[in-house]
């Protein structure tokens, strides 16, 4: 079923039950479908062919993103997080021809688009349109356009259908169902891929809530600032069945249920929680399932859809990201490296033959995706990741040891915000460490238990505190570490810290 037959289908049967929560209002399922129907024929009569959606979450972004699908206008959402010169290489370099958001240079004024038109709440978003200098070409079926940060150069174009998207939601929806969510809270920004698909699609596939308020209102200021006690007040505000998390967004969520016992009890109406987006430490799981939070790791790529393998209530295997989805197949190349088709995306925005039939220009239907993470399959089926292709390192006596691995084991330190370990051709190893504010001095003595844990040439040598997220590009868009990038900015303080032995004490 797609995912508007489904709307449609929930507005017959279960017409007053809630779709879409946030403090612009509320919309029950009947409601959303004419208001979907009434924007997308509004869309449609203007002529607007590719749409670059620049909005904070809440029913506005919603309403457009599902109006625009159904109208078939491409959707172009506009990361809050990238930086200004990344905004309008986005906006340029996808040919988009009209704008929900902030004035850019060189847009026009246009009528502005009425939202939940009819209602007390009635609300208008202002229009922008320009004729695009190029127009890219775009694989035949493309929906949306989701950016991916990359790691090195401009972010690029991933070019998905809604039967792909549909068809991860699906297989989203019967991974999880045994937990009943009725109510989803999104904490991510719904410009995010993962957060747009199981934030929004899902829950209404499945005929539940989702609960859309705005980043501000859950703490989130600029590009990676969080105030913990606002979110601790908007969970609390906006009680919900699931929660999708990056692995920082857990450890935060582990703190402040550690040190706010209301919290705690009050997320004990949790159902499931989602996390993914890095490798997290097995003891994070436990931990989070001991303080009640039920927790499951997850992994996937933009390329794939998003999401591509889950543990849940009924398929769980601690240590693992669980087993491929469904409509997935998960196979591992010579190499180590996980391959992933049934999945793939159409194609990258402006390739070379686009816009041809696969069949056409002789490459597969069925094209295998290459992951560039390292992993196997176990006898069950399960899924386990241990790092990047390209990350892994060799020390200067031939051991061979992937340093997503001792980065997940750091999340155990609560001293640690960020760490990125660098050892490849060095006789020691040494870790850029972001510390939380105010425990710095915490850190030596949660390093030295952590080296306890692991082999002689995968500890942390020596240390140095750095501020990753106040340097410009040095982190991914949703938070991650750019390693290379990294490297070069502080390589010379990597040489003196092998060369002179500090510890960053």
């Amino acid at each position: 079923m797609s995912l508007f037959d489904a709307i449609a289908r929930h507005a017959s049967l279960t017409p007053r039950q809630p779709a879409l929560q946030g403090s612009q209002g509320e919309l029950d399922y009947r409601t959303l479908w004419q208001q979907i129907q009434r924007l997308a024929d509004r869309l449609q009569h203007a002529g607007i062919r590719r749409l670059a959606l620049q909005l904070d979450n809440g029913l506005p972004w919603a309403l457009i993103d599902l109006a625009c699908t159904r109208a078939g206008i491409v959707v172009i959402p506009v990361p809050h997080f990238f930086s200004p010169a990344q905004q309008a290489w986005l906006l340029e370099s996808s040919g988009a021809d009209a704008l929900v958001g902030p004035e850019h240079q060189g847009w026009q004024a246009a009528a502005p688009l009425v939202l939940m038109a009819g209602r007390p709440d009635e609300q208008a978003v202002p229009l922008w349109r320009r004729i695009p200098t190029s127009l890219p070409e775009l694989p035949a079926g493309t929906a949306k356009i989701t950016y991916t940060s990359g790691t090195t150069g401009q972010p690029k174009g991933v070019c998905l259908s809604l039967a792909q998207m549909t068809a991860v939601c699906e297989s989203l929806a019967e991974r999880v169902a045994p937990a009943r969510v009725e109510q989803h809270l999104t904490l991510l920004p719904l410009t995010t891929l993962l957060e747009n698909l199981t934030g929004l699609y899902v829950p209404l596939l499945t005929g539940a809530s989702s609960r859309i308020p705005s980043l501000g209102e859950l703490g989130f200021s600029g590009s990676s600032k969080l105030d913990p006690a606002t979110l601790a007040q908007a969970l609390l505000r906006w009680p919900s069945h699931s929660l999708v998390l990056v692995p920082e967004l857990l450890r935060l969520l582990l703190a402040l249920c550690g040190a706010n016992p209301v919290l705690a009890e009050g997320l004990r109406g949790l159902r499931f929680v989602a996390v993914g987006g890095g490798k997290v430490a097995p003891d994070l799981i436990r931990h989070a399932r001991a303080l009640g939070l039920p927790v499951y790791e997850g992994y996937g790529l933009s390329e794939c859809g998003s999401v591509v393998a889950l543990n849940g209530p009924d398929t769980d295997l601690l240590g693992s990201v669980g087993l491929p989805l469904p409509h997935c197949r998960v196979t591992i190349a010579a190499d180590g490296e996980v391959m992933v088709s049934g999945s793939a995306m159409l194609g990258y925005l402006g390739e070379e033959g686009a816009a041809a039939n696969p069949l056409a220009t002789g490459k597969p239907a069925d094209p295998q995706i290459a992951t560039g993470d390292l992993g196997h399959l176990d006898e069950e089926g399960y899924l386990h990741i241990t790092g990047r292709k390209k990350n892994v390192q060799i020390t200067a006596f031939g051991r061979n040891f992937s340093p997503e691995w001792v980065e997940a084991q750091a999340q155990l330190c609560p001293a640690i915000a960020r760490i990125v370990i660098f050892g490849d051709g060095q006789p020691a190893n040494v870790a850029l460490i972001q510390p939380l504010p105010g425990s710095q001095s915490q850190l030596a003595e949660q390093i030295a238990r952590l080296n306890r844990q692991l082999p002689d040439y995968a500890r942390i040598h020596h240390w140095l505190p750095v501020a990753l997220d106040q340097h410009p590009g040095l982190l991914t868009a949703n938070g991650r570490p750019r390693r290379n990038e990294i490297y070069q900015h502080f390589s010379r303080q990597i040489d003196q810290c092998l060369t002179q032995g500090l510890t960053g004490e």
